[in-house]
């Protein structure tokens, strides 16, 4: 997500805050260098000129000439202006209306609308507990409400009974009397897309809206779409009102022109992002972790989320008990690998570290990537339950036979084992701890990277309980990481959760990154 923008803009930024002064002549090379990034980012031309005009208005201000450190205060300015365009503050899905609020789902033919509104269903029951009734509106498109029906039945979330010969209309009409009659908290109208705006698309949204009066009127937009993506929501927008933006596929967009773009020139809040095909790839869109991101200095709230989320906290105690005699074998490892997996992957995880984005192109030189899990997954499963219960089994004969099943050498068998000993060595050297396996990881991971308050609220045995914490207790949280220097380098335990504090996998010596000791030592 945001990748080129977030090189480019790192690059031109680390220039200014390299320097001990700054002339209104450095700013403005840099101003014209940060839009020419924005542009080939695909934000709108004019989005791009407004947000240029002041950063450069308050850079060279007398408040930046006189501080001590002039970039870094034009890093803050372009930060808070990023924050600006993308809206203050995150904006959830407003639920706060008479039983059954009426969620209504417009945009074109292919922005992604049934996957969605299953995602969203998925999300309401789940983290909510919502009872949610799904109806497609959609009688054009060859089998787009059978399709719908299907993803109710995967997210085990109820849908419209269909009955061919019905108007969009009449379907809206007994999708909220079925609402209401069933005891519903919301209901979902999936409408139809077209591969254009048209004028029958627009009337018939409007009859859709005059009937079902929706409380949410959701624009599906894919981020893909670039600069168009402006004129689509502006259109929807006058037409119709939609009440907020859901962008989808950003995990395959470099650019994400789309999300800077539409929230600056519709004026709604972009709510929730798409980051995958799963049911569960659906995330809340917060403008100053998204703003983090692409100024590299990472999410760790988003992070300490996601873990919290993919983490099995019966499954973690477990393992806990197990290790507070200090064992760790090698089906340990593979359950660790597999969180890391859930977790997004290496990528993923990494583009939430602040000041590992410079890293990436290092890692993938190294051969560190996502791929490397997949095979160290597929060598433990090669292996038979008594060698994974007792590595010291394997000798070269049954290194030899593992290679075989899983694909890989003799080479990347000794590393993975060589990687399983030091981690098990952690898990000796902290089995005596109070507290046991969690608040030696994770507490203890987190006090060692002077973040005391994080520490303090995982030494109970696991994961923090997010859903209980106040916006400001989790600002709170960010400012600890930050203040920690979190991602710096040396100082850091590494990732809570995950055993020695950091990304599991990964082959000893080398650098003193968070969690990341197999990349190459510097020259």
């Amino acid at each position: 997500m945001f990748e080129n923008l977030q090189d480019r803009l790192g690059s031109i930024l680390n220039g200014l805050t390299g320097r001990g002064a700054l002339s209104d002549a450095d700013v403005a090379a840099a101003m014209r260098e940060v839009r020419r990034a924005l542009i080939e980012a695909d934000v709108s031309l004019d989005v791009v000129r407004s947000f240029t005009d002041k950063v450069r208005t308050k850079a060279i201000g007398a408040d930046v000439v006189k501080s001590i450190k002039p970039g870094q205060m034009v890093v803050k300015i372009v930060h808070d202006e990023l924050v600006d365009m993308l809206g203050a503050e995150g904006v959830p899905i407003d639920l706060n209306a008479p039983a059954p609020v009426i969620i209504m789902m417009v945009g074109l033919q292919g922005s992604g609308k049934t996957t969605t509104s299953a995602k969203i269903a998925k999300r309401l029951t789940e983290r909510q507990g919502k009872k949610v009734l799904m109806a497609s509106l959609d009688t054009r498109r060859p089998a787009a409400q059978e399709q719908l029906k299907q993803l109710g039945e995967q997210t085990t979330v109820t849908t419209l009974p269909i009955i061919a010969g019905q108007s969009p209309v009449e379907i809206a009409k007994r999708a909220e009397q079925a609402g209401r009659l069933g005891g519903y908290d919301v209901v979902i109208l999936d409408t139809a897309g077209r591969t254009h705006i048209d004028e029958p698309l627009m009337v018939e949204m409007a009859d859709i809206k005059s009937a079902a009066r929706p409380h949410e009127i959701l624009l599906v937009a894919d981020s893909l779409t670039g600069q168009d993506a402006v004129n689509l929501a502006r259109n929807f927008d006058e037409r119709v009102g939609i009440t907020g933006l859901v962008l989808t596929r950003m995990d395959g967009d470099g650019r994400g022109g789309a999300a800077l773009s539409m929230r600056a020139v519709t004026g709604k809040p972009i709510k929730l992002i798409g980051t995958g095909e799963k049911m569960d790839a659906l995330e809340e869109f917060f403008p100053k972790r998204i703003a983090d991101r692409i100024l590299g200095m990472g999410d760790i709230v988003s992070l300490v989320e996601r873990a919290a989320e993919n983490i099995d906290a019966e499954k973690a105690a477990a393992m806990a008990k197990k290790m507070q005699s200090g064992k760790f074998d090698l089906n340990d490892l593979a359950d660790q690998l597999r969180q890391m997996e859930k977790m997004g992957g290496m990528g993923g995880i990494m583009g939430m570290m602040p000041g590992m984005g410079k890293m990436k192109d290092h890692m993938a030189s190294a051969g560190l990537d996502d791929k490397m899990f997949g095979k160290q997954i597929a060598i433990i499963s090669s292996m038979t339950k008594a060698e994974r219960a007792n590595p010291d089994l394997l000798k070269h004969s049954r290194k030899k036979r593992i290679a075989a099943g899983s694909g890989t050498d003799a080479a990347q068998i000794n590393k993975l084992l060589k990687m399983h000993r030091q981690m098990a060595d952690v898990m000796k050297s902290m089995s005596g701890k109070k507290g046991g396996m969690m608040r030696g990881l994770m507490g203890g991971m987190a006090n060692k990277m002077g973040l005391g308050g994080l520490g303090g609220m995982m030494g109970g045995g696991g994961m923090p309980d997010l859903s209980k914490m106040d916006p400001k207790q989790l600002e709170a949280l960010q400012k600890q990481a930050e203040a920690a220097g979190f991602g710096s380098g040396g100082k850091m335990g590494g990732m809570p959760g995950l055993p020695g504090g950091g990304l599991p996998g990964l082959p000893g010596g080398g650098m003193r990154m968070p969690g990341l000791p197999g990349l190459p030592k510097k020259k």
